[in-house]
């Protein structure tokens, strides 16, 4: 990818300028969720031009490991996220749903045309994208159903109101519910801690039919987002996001269930080894991680130590990135953790 002045310009505006300015997300992440108002699906609506509904669990018991359930109504005019080439005839009513485990074959990814394929009530309490998901979002209740031809899955989460913002701002909000749930994946019963997020986007998109070009799309570049579940009721979510080598987002949000709810922006993450790329079914590849560490730091004191080994196949689907599990040991407070977490990983930065 060529690197171009307009998007190291608009990436410098945005995150070192207008960001600091507007965004709530620290304070508004130590607080009780208290805007279930906002949770929309906006399919016609051209103020909000991209609404994201997402369940995800990321523990489940072998072969399965996690459970991703993700969809995106809209394009979303960032390079992360946008693939033009699965585009509507008006790109602005491309839908997509992405839901996956690390066993067998469990992979389902498709995008629709939202005003022909899909069926959205203006409250979310039923979203349909043709016979393949539906989810019904009636707080504090979500229910998801995935009929895939690989795999079927039916949850029922319990939402609390314990939230976690990795933006807060009037022209983009997104946040993660803390969500216990019970229910069955490929027929097998399960049950535990999960995340029920939303996401609402102004974007310049909105205002074309087509495709942003390249050169002016937002210039997010690197994104991963990881889950883990420390224990039975402690939850772990670590972000990192970047646009031209500036960080947007480099967070740890910490929810104990019934208990705390706390962010830390003193992280560090790095990747100790790479393997091979990972190449899409067009030809393009992909820095893949092996392993990497995380660092979480309150003041002096180092909170939370972990060392990721990805130990599962990779499933293509997050936009042009990736989703897998990964092994994990480290350290939390002053005791030692280990287990099986979640991995969403992007990264198309300029060589």
């Amino acid at each position: 990818m060529k690197t171009h002045p307009i998007s190291r310009t608009l990436s410098r505006v945005v995150i070192d300028g207008v960001l600091p300015l507007v965004d709530s997300r620290l304070p508004a992440s130590r607080k009780p969720f208290d805007a279930p108002e906002i949770l929309k699906p906006h399919d016609a609506s051209r103020a909000w031009g991209v609404t994201h509904f997402g369940v995800f669990v990321p523990d489940l018991p072998e072969p399965y490991r996690y459970l991703n359930t993700m969809t995106l109504l809209g394009a979303s005019g960032a390079e992360l996220f946008d693939l033009d080439h699965l585009a509507a005839p008006d790109a602005r009513d491309t839908t997509t749903v992405f839901s996956s485990t690390a066993h067998a074959d469990q992979r389902f990814y498709r995008a629709y045309d939202m005003h022909t394929d899909c069926w959205f009530t203006a409250d979310a309490r039923r979203l349909r994208w043709a016979e393949d998901l539906a989810i019904n979002v009636a707080l504090p209740h979500v229910v998801v159903r995935g009929r895939y031809p690989q795999f079927d899955v039916d949850l029922k989460l319990d939402v609390t109101d314990q939230v976690s913002y990795f933006v807060k701002s009037p022209i983009y909000d997104h946040l993660s519910l803390l969500a216990p749930y019970t229910g069955t994946v490929d027929g097998v019963a399960v049950s535990g801690l999960g995340t029920f997020e939303y996401a609402r986007i102004r974007t310049h998109q909105a205002l074309m039919r087509r495709p942003i070009p390249t050169r002016l799309k937002l210039p997010l570049d690197f994104f991963t987002y990881q889950i883990i579940n420390l224990d039975e009721r402690t939850q772990v979510l670590l972000t990192d996001v970047r646009a031209r080598g500036r960080t947007a987002c480099k967070l740890a949000h910490v929810r104990v269930l019934g208990g705390e709810t706390e962010v830390y922006s003193d992280v560090h993450f790095a990747v100790t080894e790479y393997g091979e790329p990972l190449v899409d079914d067009r030809g393009n590849t992909m820095r893949r991680p092996r392993k990497f560490k995380w660092s979480v730091r309150d003041g002096d004191r180092e909170i939370l130590a972990l060392i990721g080994t990805v130990d599962s196949p990779w499933r293509l689907g997050h936009g042009p990135g990736y989703v897998a599990a990964y092994s994990y040991t480290g350290t939390w407070g002053t005791g030692s953790v280990s287990g099986s977490a979640y991995l969403e990983w992007i990264d198309v930065q300029p060589n």
